[in-house]
């Protein structure tokens, strides 16, 4: 119990506690990483500038993975300064995740010393005349390569090259066109197409037979021109054909491009991803933006001259401006050349924050590129929808659900009849944005605006007065009312510092559809401010500190939105009664205690979330009246009026807690379209320090998807009631919990069988369970459905009965295993499973092909990690090799009688990492047997530094395997669990 304590409890709550000193220990590590990157980067620079030689691929993996972490501590602090110490949950998370980042980070830094050399040797050959001049920046060069090894990749025939406007596609392209054309590969048929933004297929042939040296201008026939340029690039046999800033898809064999085979390449260059797809390119790769550094030394090669310090600090300021995109550096840096009157630069500065770009020419060349892109949205959602973004902070990320629910709350999109559909049309209209390259993908769950991108939405909206955006501009006071125009439309003062608005302010703003406060130290707003805000669509009060809110609320008769989510100190909400064209309720982690009055007249309220800690209950016939919610998420701590709930057809999305599984099957037969659902069955903890790790298994579900958490005795037989457990469709994640399991998991939940779409299965202190599935004849195996086969992660913690994850009857022959279950299993993780001798059986291992991490603790008796089929079940070849081929991490702690990991020899050839401690009667590591090295992928193993004489008595097949793995044995003074 002290163990589990340790492992679940303490180190968690240690963690929070530390969070804001262990996020100032992975900043210095990072910063430290980030030094020898940028001086890894000169050496290359150096080095393959005069040496003829090309860098290795190591270095350049380990490049991309340090931006990579670089972006992802960018999101991870951000996600940390915008939860407040009370946050328990949210802080859990992060915690866990800055440990785990700064393990990564430190991995990083000893992978970056490059003791062997940063390059391979290379050809010697003469340099080629380049239509652009050179570039050799670390961006430039890794896509360079990316697209030259698929031009040579006789696997890949067409090519598509894809960002924003400005960003290099056209310099990357014409740079591999001049390669191209001494490739003796392609004979020199190389040919470029700049395709006009309104082409058409008369004008490009035209220009293709002039490339070809062809002259059929006698000919108008469209078919018949197509057939000419057909017949002369067969006579070609190999070639290249690079079409330049493609806006739509092109028909090729339309104009007379063969169909691509063997020897014939073609390459596009868009603005579009999509296009890319809808030209089928199989190759397609995202041309990204400058990093700082690379973005400086462009700037300064433009100007073309070194700086006093006075005038770099402004300098630098206005390159970051220019985020790294290449077209707007070389112009800003072109107008600014030959300037050198400090106070011409102030001048500079000022006008491009002010501005797209801040001068005559800079505006005519750049700004253009980047209303185009805008300009072709030719779908008015995707521009309103797009505009919209820009009420974000600078360099915010933003999160996806969070822009699709505010899209629908102010009506941006279309109608649809269901939230599920809405929210399509959301996530559609965000991937057209990104593949548009307006928006940027930060993660799966997050975009962000480049600046200026951003800078350009502000600016269509600037003319018309009808958008007022000063987000994260750290203002003390709310701006002037002079500045709130009669005009005005949004208006977003988000993430400021603002604590208070003057008594007397009421600005005049008649047409004001959406104000948003959220984010400010804001503690009261008086009476009077709303008073002429009569139009307010949208109020957005999020996470500022407000105790009260003004009673001319409750005239805001237009109101649609009103969020108040994360108001800690806000515990009263005045009568809501008037506004009843209210369609979203937000309340989540308020201080209120009831339910407001009046919210029983909201009869338009579709989005309704009262999951506040301190509210005591839901007044009978409240939700009856909502009849057209579809999202409800009510407190964990107050049971669900089931009666209610269920009544409520439209209801797609629902948080909250049933107590048994008689009211959960009745929700689910009732609201058969239920959409993304936390539900948690009868969580009946009791005092004791049981109570908090039960919790804590169970906060963990509070998380994007579906999850459903079976909690203490939710699953006895007197909790059941008659009839089969019923789950949601599409369900994500199960937790069991103290639950009351049987001993076969699929035995006691049959509806598993089938259940296509569960990703992660979690079981924790069950007393009962012996395995996860039972066999006793082939005929019963045949006759299940296909459970499983969508698993990807499968935790078991704590389960004294547990001998396997299979279980055979008997000794009869059984057929072999069902082939679907458990192949998209990646992360298998087994702690205090003290009965369980064998992990793995070999006719296991074949359902197991993309496991990438195994983890193993505390289990006292197991033996075997992969071993003999000695219980019944199906045998395999004896001599077969046990193949793991996409196992990257492998964690054996505190297993006192594992004698083996495998008796077979294994072969591993991913793996990464390996962790083997208190593991002292394991003699044999098989990971590495007939191997003359180690696999390339290898990078730590970890052993306890007095657990190092063990280690070096461990017996190898290969008696070279102990020197060859030496560089890798990282030995630990103490072992964090």
């Amino acid at each position: 119990m002290d163990e589990l304590l340790a492992n679940f409890v303490v180190q968690p709550l240690l963690n929070v506690k530390n969070l804001k000193g262990n996020i100032r220990i992975l900043k210095r590590k990072l910063d430290t990483l980030q030094s020898r990157e940028a001086d890894v980067s000169a050496e290359l620079k150096c080095a393959e500038g005069h040496s003829g030689k090309k860098r290795k691929r190591e270095v350049e993996n380990w490049l991309s993975n340090v931006a990579k972490k670089k972006r992802e501590f960018e999101s991870l602090e951000q996600e940390v300064q915008r939860t407040r110490f009370y946050q328990f949950y949210p802080r859990l998370n992060l915690a866990e995740q800055v440990v785990t980042m700064t393990e990564e980070v430190t991995e990083l830094v000893n992978q970056g010393q490059f003791s062997e050399g940063l390059l391979l040797e290379g050809d010697r050959s003469t340099a080629k005349l380049l239509l652009t001049p050179p570039h050799n920046g670390q961006a430039f060069l890794k896509n360079f390569n990316d697209i030259w090894a698929s031009l040579v990749d006789d696997n890949i025939l067409s090519i598509g090259i894809y960002g924003m406007g400005g960003v290099g596609k056209t310099t990357l392209a014409k740079h591999a066109h001049d390669k191209l054309k001494n490739e003796s590969k392609f004979l020199g048929h190389v040919y470029w197409i700049t395709v006009s933004q309104e082409f058409s297929i008369y004008k490009l042939q035209s220009d293709i037979a002039h490339a070809l040296k062809l002259d059929f201008s006698s000919e108008t026939d469209e078919t018949k021109r197509a057939a000419v340029l057909f017949e002369a690039f067969q006579k070609e046999g190999r070639f290249v054909f690079i079409l330049d800033d493609v806006w739509k898809q092109i028909d090729a064999e339309k104009i007379g491009i063969p169909p691509r085979s063997d020897g014939c390449r073609l390459v596009i260059t868009s603005r579009s991803e999509e296009v890319c797809h809808r030209m089928d390119c199989q190759r397609i790769i995202k041309v990204n933006t400058l990093s700082e550094q690379e973005a400086w030394e462009l700037f300064l090669e433009k100007l073309g001259r070194e700086l006093d310090s006075e005038v770099e600090e402004i300098c630098k300021k206005m390159v970051k401006r220019c985020c790294g995109l290449p077209l707007a550096l070389i112009t800003l840096a072109g107008s600014m050349r030959g300037v050198t009157d400090i106070r011409e630069w102030r001048d500079a500065s000022q006008e491009l924050e002010k501005s797209c770009m801040g001068r005559a020419d800079i505006e005519n060349k750049v700004l253009p590129i980047l209303l185009y892109s805008y300009d072709r949205l030719r779908d008015p959602r995707l521009k309103r929808c797009f505009l919209y973004c820009s009420l974000y902070p600078e360099d915010y990320h933003i999160q996806r659900d969070e822009l699709i629910e505010n899209f629908i709350s102010e009506e941006l999109m279309d109608r649809r009849s269901s939230w599920q559909a809405e929210n399509d049309q959301g996530h559609a209209i965000l991937n057209q944005l990104e593949r548009a390259c307006l928006l940027e993908s930060v993660s799966d769950w997050y975009v962000k605006m480049h600046d200026l991108i951003r800078d350009m939405a502000l600016w269509i909206t600037k003319d018309n007065r009808r958008y007022m955006v000063k987000a994260g501009l750290h203002l003390r006071e709310i701006p002037d009312v002079q500045e709130w125009t009669e005009d005005l439309d949004k208006l977003s003062l988000m993430k400021n510092s603002i604590a208070e608005i003057s008594s007397g302010m009421s600005p005049k703003c008649p047409r004001l559809s959406t104000l948003i406060l959220r984010g400010n130290p804001l503690e009261s707003i008086p009476d009077c401010f709303f008073t002429q805000m009569r139009g307010l669509h949208t109020l957005n009060l999020t996470g500022t500190d407000i105790q009260y809110l003004p009673n001319s609320i409750s005239d805001l008769e237009n109101l649609r939105t009103l969020l108040l989510r994360y108001c800690y100190k806000l515990k009263s909400v005045p009568t809501l009664e008037k506004l009843r064209l209210l369609t979203r309720l937000d309340l989540a982690y308020t201080e209120i205690e009831e339910v407001p009055n009046g919210v029983e007249s909201l009869t338009n309220l579709k989005v309704l979330d009262m999951g506040c800690k301190s509210l005591s209950m839901i007044p009978t016939g409240v939700l009856l009246r909502l009849s057209l919610l579809q999202q409800l998420t009510l407190p964990v701590h107050i049971e669900v009026p089931i009666e209610e709930v269920v009544a409520l057809k439209q209801l797609e999305v629902f948080r909250g807690m049933v107590k048994s599984i008689c009211d959960l099957n009745r929700l689910i037969t009732s609201l058969p379209s239920i959409g993304p659902l936390s539900l948690y069955l009868n969580p009946n903890i009791s005092p004791s320090p049981e109570r908090y790790i039960l919790e804590l298994s169970i906060s963990i579900s509070l998380e994007r998807g579906k999850v459903v958490v079976f909690g203490q005795e939710s699953l006895v037989e007197s909790s059941l009631g008659e009839g089969k457990i019923l789950l949601p469709r599409d369900i994500d994640k199960l937790i069991f919990a103290r639950s009351g399991l049987s001993s076969s998991l699929l035995d006691g939940f049959q509806m598993l069988n089938n259940a296509r779409y569960i990703k992660k299965c979690h079981v924790h202190r069950e007393d009962e369970i012996e395995c996860i599935m039972r066999f006793s004849s082939a005929e019963e195996e045949q006759s299940r459905g296909d459970p499983f086969q969508s698993l990807e992660e499968l935790f078991l913690n704590d389960l004294p009965n547990f001998i396997g994850l299979f279980k055979w009857e008997g000794r009869a022959a059984v057929a072999p295993l069902l082939p679907g279950i458990f192949t998209q299993l990646t992360d298998l993780k087994i702690t205090r499973c003290n009965k369980m001798k064998k992990l793995i059986p070999w006719s296991l291992l074949q359902t197991l092909p993309n496991l990438q991490k195994l983890d193993v603790r505390s289990c006292n008796e197991i033996e075997e990690i992969i071993g003999d089929d000695d219980d019944g079940s199906p045998v395999i070849n004896s001599s077969a090799e046990v193949t793991m081929p996409r196992l990257k991490i492998l964690k054996l702690v505190g297993l006192p009688e594992l004698k083996s990991i495998c008796k077979r020899m294994m072969i591993c050839d991913s793996i990464g990492k390996i962790e083997i401690v208190m593991c002292r009667k394991l003699k044999k590591v098989s990971l590495f047997d007939g191997q003359p090295s180690p696999p390339p992928s290898l990078k730590e193993i970890k052993v306890l530094e007095k657990e190092k004489e063990w280690w070096e008595s461990l017996e190898w097949e290969n008696p070279n395997a102990n020197n060859f793995l030496q560089p890798f044995v990282k030995f630990v003074a103490w072992w964090g669990f």
